[in-house]
């Protein structure tokens, strides 16, 4: 097995463990539900196309009818493809009318494979497009499939020039990896007919050369195109979810910086606390979950807790001295000193917003834990 075929059934398990996964979540989105037949289409496919190729029975069919079954799964799938943009681009009654007039040319080439599957002998390998009827049958499939594929790229390079953003990418990716299938679909023929007209036993080189374009369309061309379709479909919720993943990784790390500013406050003004049952630092360091939620809380908690103990802190404009101040006015506070009740402004940003605030109270706590505070 190739990288690139071992790479292509890979790719194709994880994408549609992850559609079946979405689509649990919305199950009447009907587009999802096409693309996701796609995915399972082409990765179903795959084992059959894997034990025909080796000539080995698998689930006890004989190879050509394991190939019967591989390229009628991938009909489907193309099927499934033009319907997913039929979905995505019409009213639901009218793309359901183009749905079933596409479905004719679907039948009409399945029944095509499945008379030349049944008329090959058994003996004969599956990929020996020398036979009439296995050259047929791959003829067949591929004149399908480049017409099925060819619609998509055109449809798909049409939407990626009207979305924006990471929609637009994901949609010229789809359409450069389409592209690339449709090509590979077209050598497929001419190079079946040289094999067909010319043994490959021959003296004349036709043969082998059919054979030679074939393994160059499938090698260099369709399986490189599928994964880029692949990554094309997956691109906008995959790069998505990378900038959540990046947005909560710095949530999570900022949460464990601002931990010795809180710490040393909560510890004077436990009743600021949001969460009543905090939990315990090990614990705390391995939750995953609620990240967010507890980054949010803990700033609240930290300027909470710096209003409550800014009275006691020592009027200066020395911000560089700050954590020693705020060191002195926590001692103050828990010996009970008197002090006014106004409160002063305390490691205020010169910017506005969240960040430029966080930022602050982040310098501050790296100064208490230089210091050794808490």
């Amino acid at each position: 097995m190739t990288p690139v075929v071992a790479a292509y059934g890979i790719v194709s398990a994880i994408v549609l463990l992850w559609l079946v996964l979405r689509l649990a979540r919305n199950p009447r989105n009907t587009a999802l539900r096409s693309v996701t037949a796609l995915v399972a289409c082409l990765a179903i496919a795959f084992p059959f196309g894997t034990a025909a190729d080796k000539g080995t029975h698998v689930l006890g069919l004989p190879p050509m009818i394991s190939r019967l079954v591989q390229h009628g799964l991938l009909l489907v799938g193309v099927y499934s493809l033009v319907c997913f943009f039929l979905f995505s681009a019409r009213e639901l009654a009218a793309a359901r009318r183009r749905a079933v007039w596409y479905a004719i040319p679907l039948l009409a080439a399945e029944a095509v494979l499945v008379v030349a599957a049944l008329a090959t002998p058994v003996s004969v390998r599956t990929n020996d497009q020398s036979v009439p009827s296995v050259a047929v049958f791959f003829i067949a499939a591929d004149v399908f499939m480049a017409i099925g594929f060819a619609a998509a790229a055109v449809w798909a390079h049409r939407y990626a020039r009207e979305a924006v953003g990471r929609l637009a990418r994901g949609l010229r990716i789809a359409a450069i990896g389409l592209v690339a299938i449709v090509v590979a679909n077209c050598l497929f023929v001419p190079a079946i007919v040289l094999t067909l007209l010319y043994d490959v036993g021959a003296t004349d080189d036709s043969g082998s050369a059919g054979t030679a374009l074939g393994a160059f369309a499938a090698t260099f061309l369709l399986m490189p195109g599928v994964l880029l379709f692949l990554l094309g479909v997956t691109y906008p919720a995959g790069a998505t979810r990378l900038g959540a993943m990046r947005i909560w990784w710095r949530h999570r790390r900022l949460h464990r910086q601002l931990a010795p500013l809180w710490t040393v406050l909560h510890s004077q003004f436990p009743d600021d606390a949001l969460d009543r049952v905090p939990a315990a630092p090990w614990r705390d360091a391995f939750r995953l979950r609620g990240t967010h939620r507890r980054y949010y809380r803990r700033v609240v908690e930290c300027r909470d807790g710096l209003v409550r103990i800014s009275p006691y802190l020592t009027q200066t404009d020395d911000a560089a001295d700050l954590p020693s101040r705020l060191k002195q006015a926590l001692g103050a506070h828990a010996a009970g000193e008197p002090v006014p009740t106004k409160a002063i402004p305390v490691a205020l940003p010169e910017d506005e917003g969240l960040d430029a605030d966080v930022r602050e109270l982040v310098r501050l706590a790296r100064g208490l834990a230089t210091r050794g505070a808490g």
